[in-house]
């Protein structure tokens, strides 16, 4: 009985999840550019009482090496194994801990996910990871092995993997009457959990900006990091950056009895200030606001802010996406800004940089894309809630609110000869260039456009030379595209 159990189950994983690649735009019903659906699963196929998808995260198995998606569901939270990523398996679900809500949130530190949720009097699940592995019959529903429940409802929660603290946000008391901190963060030390021992809850106390003054205290989501960034007077210091609704906050929370607030910044037409990620240097943060594309008319707007002095943030840069969707949860990975855009889907910004000190310049390009719902790209409250590109296989989660869970991947250009000819069919030299570039093609150049990285054309050169004068161009990253079709990046110093 348990084998064909097992054949059943793997029978209905394999027809509801298949790989379909990224062809002439499209991956299947997806509009697509760069990225292949790996697999999918519908939500009413990894819960039949759940009404939607949320958050999701992911963990690897340090005996295995086997990587796991985990789903935020309205019901629940549901667990995958993507080891084989054209193959999904649903392994198991822990149900929510008192009643459904649209929202709930997961993060993992030693094999742990830490999950919380503003369903009221809900607390801090704690579930051990390490039993994914010994599901023989799945999907299995778990039990949470030990829950916290010194808050009951909280909007999400963050884990400084380096201090081994949790830090639940948007949180109230059990009775869901009153805020607790104001919204702040708690301080929640979880060093020891994977060895049995309970949360100790937030015994460590917990954080109100107004009460040094801020402007808002209710941290809507936040990330903390032990500081390694260009601001040397904070090195090794433990750092929160809220999004605070209106402001960002910038804090000291290393000594959890004292925090010190460093500094707060807002921004023009602030809708909803949502989320945020630093750049890997720590130089950068980078922003989503989350209604101002509904409320101001924006197309997708990402916000960055410049972070060299913790004490004295400043404004640098605005990049306006191709669509009005609006923005929700992004991740930096590399040189990468991984974006879920709700209606839009998944977009992948390049990190551009040039020059270095006072006269650095920053921008954003797209590079990749993955409409997860198709339907639309207006700005309302649908499609990718968040996604997940920190798996070493390169596959990358995306959590959609009307499909569930998605799996996908990069393209892969197949074959040497082909690559070789697309690397030689145009070329740019010198790049970097001071001035001129010189155009080399496998074909004649009819027409050279060149954009800037908002994507706004700044010359157009009909029947072009070998070599172009770009003096008149102010220092900074571009775009070069010839006959409408090929187009290379370069950098004008």
């Amino acid at each position: 009985m348990k084998h064909l159990l097992l054949s059943v189950f793997f029978i209905s994983s394999f027809l509801a999840a298949q790989r379909v690649p990224c062809e002439n735009g499209m991956a299947g019903e997806f509009p697509c550019e760069d990225y292949d659906l790996m697999s999918q699963i519908s939500v009413s196929t990894l819960s039949a009482t759940a009404t939607a998808a949320n958050d999701s995260w992911g963990w690897t198995d340090p005996n295995t090496g086997k990587e796991y998606a985990l789903i935020g569901l309205t019901d629940g939270t549901a667990f995958i194994d993507i080891s084989d990523a054209e193959n999904p398996v649903h392994v198991g679900t822990l149900p929510t801990q008192t009643v459904p809500s649209s929202w709930r949130d997961v993060k993992v530190f030693e094999n742990n996910a830490y999950i919380v949720s503003e369903a009221m009097g809900h607390g801090m699940q704690v579930f051990d990871l390490t039993q994914l592995e010994d599901v023989v019959v799945p999907p299995m529903t778990f039990s949470a092995n030990a829950v916290n429940t010194s808050f009951g409802s909280a909007h999400n929660i963050i884990i400084n993997e380096d201090s081994g603290y949790a830090y639940p946000v948007g949180a109230r008391n059990l009775a869901g009457t009153a805020r607790l901190f104001g919204g702040g963060p708690i301080f929640i030390d979880i060093n020891g959990v994977a060895s049995g021992a309970t949360p100790s809850g937030f015994n460590e106390g917990g954080y109100n900006a107004t009460d040094d003054n801020a402007a808002d205290g209710y941290s809507h989501d936040a990330q903390v990091v032990t500081y390694n960034g260009p601001d040397t007077e904070h090195v090794g210091k433990e750092i929160l950056i809220g999004s605070n609704q209106e402001i960002i906050t910038i804090v000291n929370i290393s000594d959890k009895a004292n925090p010190v607030l460093l500094s707060t910044i807002s921004y023009n037409q602030v809708g909803y200030t949502h989320q945020g990620w630093f750049t890997e240097d720590q130089r950068y943060f980078i922003l989503g606001d989350e209604t101002d594309e509904r409320d101001f008319g924006f197309p997708t707007r990402t916000l960055v802010f410049d972070f060299n002095d913790l004490d004295n943030p400043a404004f640098e840069y605005q990049y306006d996406g191709p669509t009005d969707a609006i923005d929700h949860n992004g991740y930096v990975l590399g040189d990468n800004f991984y974006m879920a855009n709700y209606n839009a889907g998944m977009r992948v910004l390049e990190i551009v940089r040039t020059g270095s000190g006072d006269t650095e310049n920053y921008g954003m390009i797209e590079v990749g894309s993955f409409d997860s719902r198709p339907e639309s790209d207006t700005a309302g409250f649908n499609g990718a809630w968040n996604v997940y590109p920190y798996f070493a296989s390169g596959n990358i989660v995306i959590s959609d609110i009307d499909r569930g869970f998605l799996l996908v991947k990069q393209s892969e250009v197949l074959g040497t000869p082909d690559l070789e000819g697309i690397d030689n069919a145009f070329q740019i030299s010198p790049n970097p260039t001071n001035g001129d570039i010189r155009l080399s093609a496998s074909m004649p150049i009819e027409k050279a456009e060149i954009f800037d990285i908002l994507g706004k054309r700044i010359m157009l050169i009909e029947n072009p030379e070998a070599s172009v004068d770009l003096s008149i161009l102010e220092s900074g990253v571009y775009l070069l595209t010839v006959n409408d079709n090929l187009t290379r990046k370069f950098v004008k110093n």
